[in-house]
């Protein structure tokens, strides 16, 4: 094995916090740049819903800030949330963007290839850097001169460009997953709003033999809720329990908590796998009505309704509720502490017209399989972060060669 050295992030990194843009001049002019802050900063990837854009007329002296392709970014304050470290790499179709205060940016140098420099901050070893040295209680944080004082093992530039390469195809093909679901999911909407919600004839009248009835006519809502914290009988099993800020994506089967099945009827509740969820409770209900389809039987907390389709049929069910949510958007509510609020009578108050029963089996053939395909493509998603996932450390570490490393991948592929 060729040598390692033991350095620091601030020796081979080129480092960069941003900078303290005024609110007061913000846009929503899609022609202007984005500005990337740490609420833009998932876990590994960057959320663009309500985003805050700087005038282009005012990107002279900004110049130190703009992001790049491969860039990586860190959230400073509450660098780690339940779901994991926030900081995400920035790709060409998040630019042009410039970086906002309290998030700092990574760049690759003639010291550290940038592909490496990702994996590196990544890794298991920088999390538990961070969990160990942010401060603060009401908002935990960290500085740049943490950030830089990080140590880590680097290999010559040669085996860094091998492990970035191993890792990068994995993460590329998750990446591609990720894009065609997309696709799928946009296809299958569009095509549910020509054919149940355009559908009406010149007259204005339904075809014959469809009803147009309220969410509540054709489904069973079930409330959830949080099981005692004090219980540990309750907590760590194998039903995932479900809260609205894991309903990213089209389905919503993992959780970062799960519940045993003691819990269920303790404070939560079992959802039928099918069941469509819809977030019913929470500041991000502001800006989105989240709805994802439960593909195994799951618990749920307070801030979610689960629908049983009764007469509906599931897949339809779930794409009549994703064509919903700019409706139901226009109807959120605010609690006294600004929380935005979907009241159950208003949720189940919104109408959906469907064909006979046995006409919604024949229209929702197309909807299942789009709804297999994404769920296929998912579950390959995940298999190959987990294989990413046991391949980090070793190869950073040096325990694995990047040959050992391909091999593991060729046995999964």
């Amino acid at each position: 094995m060729r040598e390692w050295v033991e350095t620091d992030l601030g020796s081979v990194v080129d480092i960069k916090t941003g900078f303290p843009f005024k609110s007061e001049q913000y846009t929503r002019d899609p022609d202007d740049p984005r500005l990337l802050g740490g609420d833009n900063i998932a876990q590994a990837c960057l959320r663009w819903e309500n985003v805050r854009r700087w005038p282009r007329s005012l990107t002279a002296d900004v110049g130190p800030y703009w992001l790049r392709d491969g860039d990586v970014v860190l959230a400073m304050d509450r660098p780690w949330i339940e779901a994991g470290l926030k900081r995400a790499v920035v790709h060409e179709r998040d630019l042009p963007a410039l970086l906002i205060q309290r998030t700092a940016r990574l760049r690759g140098t003639d010291k550290i290839h940038a592909g490496f420099l990702r994996y590196v901050i990544g890794s298991r070893e920088f999390t538990q850097y961070v969990l160990g040295i942010q401060t603060g209680t009401a908002v935990p944080h960290i500085s740049q001169s943490q950030i830089r004082a990080f140590r880590f093992r680097m290999p010559d530039w040669k085996t860094q460009q091998a492990i970035a390469t191993v890792l990068g195809a994995l993460d590329e093909k998750i990446e591609l997953n990720g894009q065609m679901n997309e696709k799928l999911e946009a296809m299958a909407r569009a095509m549910f709003k020509s054919r149940f919600v355009d559908f009406t004839r010149t007259d204005g009248a339904m075809p014959v033999g469809w009803s147009r009835r309220t969410l509540g006519e054709w489904v069973d809502a079930l409330s959830g809720g949080t099981p005692s914290k004090a219980n540990p009988a309750f907590w760590s099993g194998d039903l995932p329990w479900i809260s609205p800020k894991v309903m990213t994506e089209i389905h919503a089967d993992d959780a970062d908590a799960f519940v045993t099945p003691a819990a269920i009827g303790n404070g939560t509740r079992l959802a039928p796998r099918g069941s469509t969820l819809v977030m019913v409770r929470g500041m991000g209900l502001h800006q989105r009505v989240r709805v994802s389809q439960a593909r195994r039987e799951v618990t749920f907390n307070q801030d979610v309704k689960a629908l049983v389709a009764r007469d509906i049929e599931p897949s339809l069910l779930l794409f009549a509720m994703l064509d919903a949510q700019a409706d139901l958007l226009g109807r959120v509510e605010s609690s006294g502490h600004g929380t935005g609020v979907l009241p159950t009578g208003i949720l189940l108050a919104h109408p959906i017209a469907m064909p006979p029963r046995d006409v919604q089996r024949e229209m929702a053939t197309p909807f299942d399989l789009i709804n297999d395909r994404i769920a296929v493509a998912r579950e390959e998603s995940r298999t190959l972060a987990e294989l990413r996932d046991l391949l980090l450390p070793r190869l950073l570490s040096g325990e694995l060669r990047v040959r050992d490393a391909e091999r593991a991948i060729e046995a999964v592929a």
